[in-house]
Order: C-alpha cells, then sequence, then structure tokens
C-alpha cells in the first residue's frame, strides 16, 4: 500500500505557502519548479520500486519450475525482497520488482507476472488468513552450497548437481579431505554425493569387481586414505560421516539421495565396529558386529539389520529396493499434506504442482518404515508397497532430509546410462524436491509448533 503523504490540512497550509511566493523572484520561482518536480519524481520512483514480480508455481501458469527456483536464487544474490508463498498457486515466488529481474526470467524461460500494490495486498491479506492453509515465508540470503563428490565425478552422476546445473545455482565441490579439515563452515547447505561410507564401495563387488571403473575407483580410494594417515578406506570414511554429522549437529543442513542416506547411518552406527570384509578391507569383519551397532548414533534409521554377504548388491534391511513389486506404471508416492501455519519447515520441503509424484529407483530406492526412528518426519510415502520414499528430520540445531532413489526423472538407472536432459523435464515435480531443499536453508526461520 502506498503511504499517504499528506493530509486535508497540509494541502491548505502547502496552498498558502505557495501563494506567499513571490514569483517574480526568479530564484525562487525555479526552487518552487524543482521543488515539486522533486517530489513528484520521489513518489513516482516509490510506486515503481514497490511493484512486485509473482513467478507462479502452480502446474498451469508456470513453463519451467526448475530454472524459476534459480530465479529466486538469483533474485536473492541480488538482495532483493523475495517471498515464498507456502500452497499459494503451488509455492509461488513473490519479488521485488526489477528490470533485471523480468529480463532474467525472460532469457531462462521463467513465467511470471507483474502485479499491483494492491493485488500483492490482497494476496497476502488472503494468505494470512486462518481459513487458509497457506503462510508467506520471507527468504533472507542466498545460501552457499557445497556437493561432496569425487574429483572427476560428472555432473550428470548425481540429480542433485544436474538439478543445480539446469537451474543455473552456483554450488562447490568438496571431498574428503576438504571435509577432514573442517571446510563445511564455510557452506550452509551440503548434499551428499550417492557414496558409500561404510567403505564397501558400494557393494558393487559381485557384478563389478573385475570392470577397470572398479579397480580404478578402489585404488583411489585407497590412496586417499593412506594420504589422510588412515590404514583403511572404512575408517577414513567413518569420520568423514562423523564431521559431516557434527557440522549438522552445529546448525547446517544436510540434503542425501540414494545410498548415501542408509550408509551414512549405518556409518555412524558401526562407529568402532569393524563391518567390513576382506574384500574390501583386507581383513575380516568383527565377530557379533550386529549386536555392537549403536543405534543411537543415526539420524534417521534404528534396529536395522546389515547385509552380510559381500555378494548381496545390499547395505541393510532400511532399504526396500528388493521387497518391491510395484508394476512401474503405477509407481507413485504422495507428498504429505501439512498446515503451513503449523508445520512451516515440511511444508516448504513439500512444496509442488501435484502431490502425486512419479516413483524412481536407485541403489537405495525407499525406506522401511519399521527402521525409521519415531522422531523422523515421513513427507512422502507409497501406500502402495508400504515404503517411505521422502524424510526429514532435527539433529541438533540442523536439519536433515533423505530422499530415495537415484534420478526422478529416470526410472531404472544403471551403470553407463546416458544422463538426463532436463530441458525435456522443466516441470518435473520429482526434481522440484530437491530444489526446495536447496532454498530451504534461505528461509528466515520461524519455530515449529508442533
Amino acid at each position: 500500500m502506498m503511504t499517504k503523504f499528506h493530509s486535508k490540512n497540509s494541502d491548505k497550509i502547502n496552498k498558502t505557502k505557495f501563494n506567499n511566493i513571490d514569483l517574480k523572484d526568479q530564484k525562487s520561482g525555479k526552487f518552487t519548479v524543482f521543488l515539486v518536480f522533486f517530489v513528484l519524481l520521489v513518489l513516482t520512483s516509490f510506486r515503481v520500486s514497490a511493484s512486485q514480480l509473482l513467478i507462479p508455481m502452480d502446474g498451469d501458469s508456470q513453463k519451467n519450475h526448475l530454472k524459476a527456483y534459480g530465479i529466486t536464487y538469483f533474485a536473492l544474490e541480488e538482495e532483493l525482497e523475495v517471498r515464498w508463498l507456502l500452497n499459494y498457486r503451488g509455492g509461488s515466488f513473490l519479488i521485488s520488482d526489477t528490470e533485471e529481474l523480468r529480463k532474467e526470467c525472460q532469457i531462462r524461460g521463467v513465467s511470471f507476472e507483474i502485479i499491483s500494490d494492491d493485488k500483492t495486498q490482497s494476496i497476502l491479506e488472503e494468505i494470512s488468513s486462518p481459513s487458509q492453509n497457506m503462510e508467506t515465508v520471507v527468504l533472507e540470503k542466498a545460501p552457499k552450497i557445497a556437493v561432496y563428490s569425487p574429483q572427476g565425478n560428472k555432473p550428470w552422476d548425481d540429480a542433485v548437481t544436474m538439478a543445480l546445473t539446469y537451474a543455473e545455482i552456483p554450488y562447490e565441490t568438496i571431498y574428503d579431505e576438504a571435509v577432514l579439515n573442517d571446510a563445511l563452515i564455510l557452506y550452509d547447505w551440503l548434499h551428499l554425493h550417492h557414496e558409500d561410507f561404510t567403505g564397501q564401495y558400494g557393494k558393487f563387488y559381485r557384478t563389478f569387481r573385475t570392470t577397470p571403473w572398479y579397480i580404478q575407483e578402489k585404488e583411489e580410494a585407497e590412496a586417499l586414505a593412506q594420504k589422510l594417515g588412515y590404514n583403511k578406506v572404512s575408517e577414513e570414511k567413518r569420520d568423514v560421516a562423523l564431521k559431516i554429522r557434527d557440522y549438522v549437529v552445529g546448525g547446517g543442513f544436510m540434503f542425501a539421495m540414494c545410498s548415501a542416506t542408509d550408509s551414512f547411518d549405518i556409518a555412524l552406527a558401526a562407529k568402532g565396529v569393524d563391518i567390513a570384509e576382506t574384500m574390501f578391507d583386507g581383513d575380516p569383519s568383527e565377530p557379533g558386529y550386529q549386536s555392537k551397532l549403536d543405534f543411537s548414533n543415526t539420524f534417521a534409521f534404528t534396529d536395522f539389520t546389515l547385509e552380510r554377504s559381500p555378494m548381496v548388491y545390499e547395505f541393510s534391511s532400511i532399504d526396500m529396493t528388493a521387497k518391491r513389486n510395484i508394476p512401474k506404471e503405477t509407481d507413485y508416492f504422495t507428498l504429505m499434506d501439512f498446515s503451513a501455519k503449523w508445520d512451516v519447515v515440511p511444508t516448504m520441503l513439500t512444496q509442488n504442482h501435484t502431490r502425486l509424484v512419479k516413483g524412481f529407483m536407485g541403489q537405495t530406492t525407499a525406506y522401511n518404515p519399521d527402521n525409521i526412528k519415531a522422531n523422523v518426519l515421513v513427507m512422502g510415502e507409497s501406500k502402495l508397497n508400504g515404503e517411505a520414499r521422502y524424510i526429514h528430520g532435527i539433529k541438533g540445531k540442523g536439519f536433515f532430509t533423505f530422499y530415495g532413489g537415484h534420478d526422478p526423472e529416470d526410472y531404472q538407472h544403471r551403470v553407463g546410462d546416458p544422463k538426463t536432459e532436463l530441458d525435456l523435464h522443466p516441470t518435473s515435480p520429482g526434481y522440484r524436491l530437491i530444489l526446495n531443499n536447496v532454498l530451504f536453508p534461505a528461509a528466515k526461520k520461524k519455530p515449529q509448533k508442533t
């Protein structure tokens, strides 16, 4: 709303003052004209700067949902006022209007609307109504993003790096040496690559142990561990997992997908316990290691049973991949509906233009509800198979989100498959969940009420 700068009384006073000016006095006359012009200019400028740019995120209006997140990140970098309108037209963004922002939207192919002050006020009033399951969240700054990934990995090896690259959101890559040297404190948000934190090389042994890429990656991992002062890769990965745990506990935001989710928790539970067989670390596993797991150390999972055989492509009972019996055509999961005004965090993380998301597989596809801790929130589930797909929790002062599967637009990605072209999937609901998490640290936090 525009601020009223005058009243009827002030109009009379101003008129009297102007009538008393000696118009023959050229200096006074010029000053008066300049003053009027300046006031009009200020008022006009104020009116222009007060206009808003709405980036709709519903299914009908937005033609590129993924790049819309990049535009929002760009606006944060430019220090514009940004508001996330939760549950309003698919989780739209309301941003201070600038000519540069409009041009960026046009260049990137993002749909936008210029709305008046009155319309902006009407939208915000609608959202604030107690009868509406909506909320406005102010986004304060562009989060600094780190992706945990080994050197030489291609962007298409990881759905998150593909999403960030396509959305034009900058990120930096870090790996074990940097993590062990406390580099995580430089970042607001961390994504875990599809890493095996147990030191068992992804349990690829049975199928790929004689392939050149497996042999090379094993040699590189062993060389790095030795460089960092470790005798075993499993011990080095355990300490990396502990550093990441400390980062989250201290207030960091962690997002993990596929095998990085369960292997991370397994490494924490197995702290000080040798669970790797001879072909992985040069000596047998520790007798009775299952009974020695400490589930109090984990983030999300509990009471899971480890897969002992190195010939089985599976870590534990956490993953539902081998237990699935769902045809691709009916493989969908449902996003939970949360109260935007009471549960702001999960509402942010589930913003989408549909509540039904296509399923997709990975080494770790989905989570067994029996192995999920009671204090962890399930945000997406498949009732057909009784599995959790998308979960969230709090650890210390920080947050974590685990997302099952490898690539939301590649149903059963296999080693060596071609990369996904996101130009073909600009409105992907599955990829939107990733980008919700990217913007999550930017939000001005409100205390959860439940």
